[in-house]
């Protein structure tokens, strides 16, 4: 998981899940279907729970011992929480968490996080599917060495089409645009890194090899110049 500035988890709370146990049922929020009935989660996920309750600690101290009176609630509400939200990065979990936290005086619910992941593309460095299209609307050619806020935003106006960008209207072409816009966000937001090929530019002069005829006619004229018989 790529490095986050943590706090350090207290026992109490890092007791309760590991890596690699699972809970029966599968998370209604996972874009991969699991085969087996047991779902695995990695150290990382587990980390971040436990980090994220760690943060809940501190920031909703007599809220958080509300909800979580002694430590089997609290070992069950983090199993719980873990299945609910292995579909997403680690990293995104806690960005979303910190963004509540940051926002809102009342201890989050799973569902907040949830919703707080799913819109989380801004913590990714998205743009807005609206902002996306006009900014693959203005950029000039050459497209591919542009300076574009995310890779995503030129991949899907590719996948569009740079024509029908330029000459449809918005009414029509945005909601093509906007699909395959979603379909890129989802891919980073399950960690795969986009990148754009960038075409091996043309040279500025092609050297075009002469024909038999015209390499005895260089070295005839060659010979003529230097007198040679």
């Amino acid at each position: 998981m790529k490095k986050i500035d943590q706090l350090v988890v207290p026992d109490h709370i890092k007791r309760g899940i590991e890596a690699g146990e699972g809970s029966g049922g599968d998370s209604a929020y996972n874009a991969n279907s699991r085969s087996s009935s047991k779902a695995k989660f990695s150290k990382d996920h587990v980390d971040v729970i436990n980090q994220m309750f760690a943060e809940f600690e501190l920031a909703y101290h007599n809220q958080y011992h509300k909800a979580f009176p002694d430590e089997g609630t609290l070992n069950l509400a983090k199993k719980y929480w873990l299945t609910s939200l292995a579909a997403f990065l680690p990293e995104l979990v806690l960005a979303a968490t910190r963004e509540l936290v940051h926002k809102q005086p009342f201890l989050p619910t799973i569902a907040n996080v949830v919703d707080s992941c799913k819109s989380g593309v801004a913590l990714f460095g998205l743009p807005s599917a609206h902002d996306a299209y006009l900014e693959a609307c203005r950029m000039p050619a050459p497209k591919a060495v542009q300076n574009w806020s995310h890779s995503a935003v030129y991949m899907a106006g590719k996948a569009t089409g740079w024509f029908e960008l330029a000459n449809q209207a918005e009414g029509k072409i945005f909601p093509l645009f906007e699909y395959h816009y979603a379909q890129l966000v989802q891919r980073v937001l399950h960690g795969e890194e986009l990148t754009v090929n960038i075409p091996t530019p043309l040279p500025e002069t092609v050297d075009i090899p002469l024909s038999a005829k015209e390499n005895q006619s260089h070295l005839q004229a060659l010979k003529d110049s230097l007198k040679i018989v």
